[in-house]
């Protein structure tokens, strides 16, 4: 007994594909003889008894049997059970046609032969003319001579029809569904036409194409799929009205990132959902359909075009060396290790006081490259011993120095940490790096290091001075990369926003017209390795950034990405500028050089000359300040060094 209910258990169903490729075997049984007894009733104007006297329905009703196993054979041959009634088209419309032409051949021989075996002879009289051996095959077959050609366009329309009328069908009880999302398609080449075709025809879907955006005059009016393109770019917000759109996908891979971030922009503004497709490489291999589609994120709105790098001047620069990265473990370092790995250094050293980002990278690293030589160190940069002891042990050629307190407004009440951690940090390092003979150095800047206003940035110029002066008294060659925000890392304003808005609101701006510069973090690394291989020694490198962005422009876009209306579902609080926070930044220090490299979006900026003894002479000034020391007299400490720096009076009054 428990044998048999063990063996019932393991019987295996029928699966779907078997179901239907039997279902439609049956269809096509059908279809075939339908098809014989229609083509035969069409060329007697449907004069049934006369179809009957004349022996013609006798005759295929004695072969219907053969013709019809001989007709599933060659559709067999022909794939058509392998395709897909949902996705049915050309190819499958194409097949059709050749079957139906090899099924209309095999049934005028099929007969023939079957007239010969029945008794009838071909050659009783003399054969004069063609036209007469013609004549005398379809008096043998016992057929009109006309049944074939009726015969194939009767079988075409029944065999494909049948697996298009799924499609259609599917297609109507689609349009007419109750829950649809109506969407506007933003482009009408490629991309666009496969995703109005698969979000048509797809089980995936619920969205109902009803209009198409594309700015080439040519295509206004044209018709995919029987969606029409009703406009520019210009006409988005108008058409949204007109035709009540849900849901607006963009589906223009090719785009530059400038344009894409203007259309998504006005996108942006009407209260629609926002989709977009990936890149131009996905289109490429053929992997663009409906599941790839995702919602628009903030960084498509700040896009640009990327910096393009010299990968085998990158790559020759890494290549079998053994490669340092302080702060391993932050947003930065921790992409500085991704593309160094990617590389093949000899070996990569990852150095980080925080453990937990530490062991993330490593074990990240480890899935990914695991032929990498890596090793993994708990430490910080404002530690001598231990960094000499790094140093001595594995003899960095490069070092990549990432490692820093970049928090504006919490570095403004504890300066003295911004010191000793950015400033005896970077010295502590860049004189490693002299000591056992690095071959270069590259420090991580920013863009608040320009004309600072805060204790983040100042500190980070005091950095660039020490990269300079090292260079000149040092065989190591030591250069700076200095960028703008980076999206998505820690401490950024993006994850604030976002978090603000899952909380639901305020959002918080400290100014209605503060800007910032914006770069994506694989992009501010390329430029770190890049500028490593331009790099001579001395130079501070610099991207260009494009266009700033308006912090209260972001907000709203985000907000309304999240599917609310700014200051009616969440407000947006202006909290006023933040202790040391500038409107504008700057990339420029004014009075510094502009030379152009051989990328047309990286630059060197020939930077301010200073006192070496000034430098040292300061250095000494705030080493020696002690851990009780006055927030106002490091700062006065730091502007003695940094001439281009003004401390914040609003925090001076705080602290007294």
């Amino acid at each position: 007994m428990n044998a048999k209910k063990a063996g019932t258990s393991t019987r295996r169903p029928i699966n779907a594909r078997t179901t239907r490729i039997i279902l439609l075997m049956i269809a096509d049984a059908a279809i075939v003889n339908l098809a014989a007894f229609l083509s035969l009733m069409l060329r007697m104007e449907f004069n049934l008894s006369e179809l009957v006297e004349c022996g013609f329905l006798d005759s295929m009703l004695s072969y219907a049997p053969l013709n019809t196993v001989t007709a599933l054979i060659i559709i067999l041959l022909f794939g058509l059970y392998d395709s897909m009634w949902e996705f049915a088209g050309v190819d499958e419309l194409i097949n059709s046609i050749f079957a139906a032409l090899c099924i209309s051949a095999s049934n005028l021989v099929g007969m023939f032969c079957f007239g010969m075996i029945r008794g009838s002879k071909l050659f009783e009289s003399p054969v004069t003319s063609a036209w007469d051996l013609i004549t005398k095959v379809f008096t043998v077959a016992e057929m009109p001579k006309s049944f074939p050609a009726i015969y194939i366009l009767v079988l075409i329309a029944g065999i494909g029809g049948a697996r298009l009328s799924y499609r259609l069908i599917r297609r109507k009880k689609h349009m007419l569904g109750q829950n649809v999302v109506r969407t506007m398609v933003i482009g009408a080449g490629r991309a666009g036409a496969i995703v109005i075709r698969d979000l048509t025809s797809s089980s995936l879907s619920d969205n109902r194409v009803v209009c198409i955006i594309d700015d080439d005059p040519s295509k206004l009016g044209a018709k995919i799929y029987g969606v029409k393109v009703v406009g520019g770019s210009d006409t988005i917000k108008e058409n949204v009205k007109k035709y009540g759109v849900d849901e607006i996908l963009f589906a223009i891979p090719t785009a530059s990132a400038s344009r894409r971030r203007e259309i998504l922009g006005i996108c942006s503004e009407t209260g629609c959902q926002l989709k977009i497709l990936p890149g131009l490489y996905q289109l490429a291999s053929g992997e663009v359909r409906i599941e790839k589609q995702r919602e628009v994120r903030i960084e498509d709105l700040l896009g640009r075009d990327s910096v393009k790098i010299d990968p085998a001047g990158v790559s020759s620069t890494i290549c079998g060396m053994t490669a340092l990265v302080t702060g391993g473990g932050g947003s930065i370092g921790s992409e500085l290790c991704r593309q160094i790995a990617a590389c093949s250094p000899k070996k990569l050293i990852v150095f980080d006081i925080y453990e937990n980002n530490a062991y993330a990278i490593q074990q990240e690293l480890l899935h990914a490259y695991p032929n990498l030589d890596l090793t993994v160190l708990i430490g910080s940069v404002r530690d001598v011993n231990r960094v000499n002891e790094v140093f001595s042990l594995y003899r960095p050629d490069l070092v990549f120095h990432a490692a820093a307190h970049k928090h504006v407004p919490l570095m403004e009440s504890s300066p003295l940490e911004a010191v000793k951690n950015n400033v005896f940090g970077t010295l502590t390092v860049a004189r490693a790096a002299d000591k056992y003979g690095t071959r270069r150095m590259c420090l991580i800047s920013t863009d608040k290091a320009v004309n600072p206003t805060n204790v983040m940035g100042a500190t980070k110029r005091i950095c660039e001075m020490i990269v300079q002066y090292m260079d000149g008294i040092s065989k190591t060659d030591y250069v700076a990369v200095r960028f703008g925000n980076v999206l998505g890392s820690n401490g950024s304003v993006i994850p604030l926003f976002r978090r603000q808005i899952a909380y639901g609101g305020p959002v918080t701006v400290t100014h209605k017209d503060i800007t910032r510069f914006f770069m994506t973090i694989p992009e501010a690394v390329s430029l770190i390795l890049q500028a490593g291989a331009f790099a001579q020694g001395g130079e501070i490198f610099v991207l260009d950034m494009g266009e700033p962005v308006k912090i209260d422009t972001l907000a709203r876009n985000m907000i309304r990405l999240s599917g609310y209306e700014p200051d009616v579902d969440i407000k947006i609080v202006y909290t006023g500028l933040r202790p040391g926070e500038k409107l504008y930044e700057e990339v420029l220090i004014s009075g510094e050089g502009n030379k152009k490299t051989e990328n047309e979006l990286i630059f060197i900026r020939e930077p301010l000359q200073f006192s070496s003894e000034k430098l040292l002479d300061g250095l000494d000034k705030l080493h020696s300040l002690s851990d009780t020391a006055p927030v106002s007299e490091v700062k006065h400490a730091l502007a003695d060094l940094v001439d281009t720096y003004t401390p914040d009076e609003r925090e001076e009054s705080a602290a007294k």
